[in-house]
């Protein structure tokens, strides 16, 4: 069998995994450059280096200036490249996916396709996110219902718990500041998670566009598997840094989120969670998702045949690669 597009700079196994990145770095008002296999970030204070490989998400905000050698060395390295409005809120582009396999793709195909697995899918979905329910037999809009009604309790209850005054979510696209601290940590937190998503979604080869929830939009996975954790980190995270200083919400939301993401392994379980919803019957495998650099070829009877070969004739078969 064939191997194709391979970098000769990288290979899988010299990649960090998905799971062991770091969750984002958020830049702005500076020039990014490459040097080696880094990344470097210069401003009026000096020059920082980042290794590109243990990057998830690159988030460029305001000022910022990136060369073509540092989006290359960032695409060998599979890490997503988000160009951010103020205050990170606004999301662009990604990088090039780790896993060569295209075993991922496929099952996530498959189970888009057919409705009855793309309600299973969305009921386990559900399941993650609030495990003390049992969503089976739920239609798709009993689940719309019930996840809704979780979720405003759920910013009551934290509220509740920090003291905070909440009037409702309130958020205008364009406009962060419109919103008072809670909700604008709100909106920082459910941005940045969303580049995590896209992240983790892209490196293991998943379209983020094929979503079980969310639906005619090319982020409609991302916002699935990004929002399995709002509940859990994202609203709870928010309303603590919003109840401890109503200043600089956005920034001291996204270090927050950062560090919560490193302590709770997030990366590790976003992948193990994606894996087990669209392969569940597969064994469970942390990781970028595949080291299988080869193309095979379809044959009837779901068969895989090997490429680069000529299957003209009923005798040995020549080699054909270009």
């Amino acid at each position: 069998m064939s191997t194709v597009s391979r970098r000769t700079a990288l290979t899988p196994r010299q990649l960090t995994r998905t799971d062991e990145r770091l969750s984002f770095v958020y830049l702005e008002r500076c020039t990014v450059h490459r040097d080696a296999n880094a990344i470097t970030a210069q401003d009026a204070e000096g020059t920082t280096h980042i290794p590109s490989a243990t990057i998830g998400t690159l988030l460029l905000g305001p000022g910022t200036r990136v060369t073509h050698q540092a989006m290359s060395v960032l695409g060998e390295t599979g890490a997503a490249v988000c160009w951010v409005g103020e205050h990170g809120v606004r999301y662009y582009a990604s990088g090039r996916a780790l896993s060569r396999s295209s075993a991922l793709m496929e099952a996530q195909a498959r189970q888009w396709a057919n409705p009855r697995s793309r309600l299973a899918v969305a009921r386990t979905m559900y399941r993650l996110r609030f495990p003390d329910e049992d969503p089976a037999g739920l239609t798709r809009h009993e689940l719309l219902g019930r996840e809704g009604k979780r979720v405003k309790d759920c910013y009551r209850a934290e509220a509740a718990r920090t003291g905070m005054t909440w009037r409702g979510r309130r958020y205008t696209p364009g406009d962060f500041t419109s919103g008072d601290a809670v909700n604008q940590a709100i909106t920082a937190a459910a941005q940045c998670m969303y580049g995590i998503a896209h992240a983790v979604v892209t490196s293991l080869g998943c379209s983020p566009a094929l979503g079980f929830i969310h639906s005619g939009h090319e982020l409609s996975f991302v916002l699935d598997v990004a929002d399995l954790y709002k509940t859990e980190i994202g609203i709870p995270l928010a309303f603590d840094v919003a109840s401890q200083d109503e200043e600089d919400v956005g920034a001291r939301t996204r270090r927050a989120l950062r560090d919560r993401i490193n302590e709770t392994s997030l990366l590790n379980r976003c992948v193990d969670d994606i894996k087990r919803l669209l392969l569940p019957e597969a064994p469970e495998t942390s990781g970028s998702g595949g080291d299988s650099d080869v193309v095979t070829l379809q044959s009837d009877h779901g068969h895989q045949v090997a490429s680069g070969v000529n299957y003209d004739g009923p005798e040995d078969y020549g080699d054909e690669l270009w």
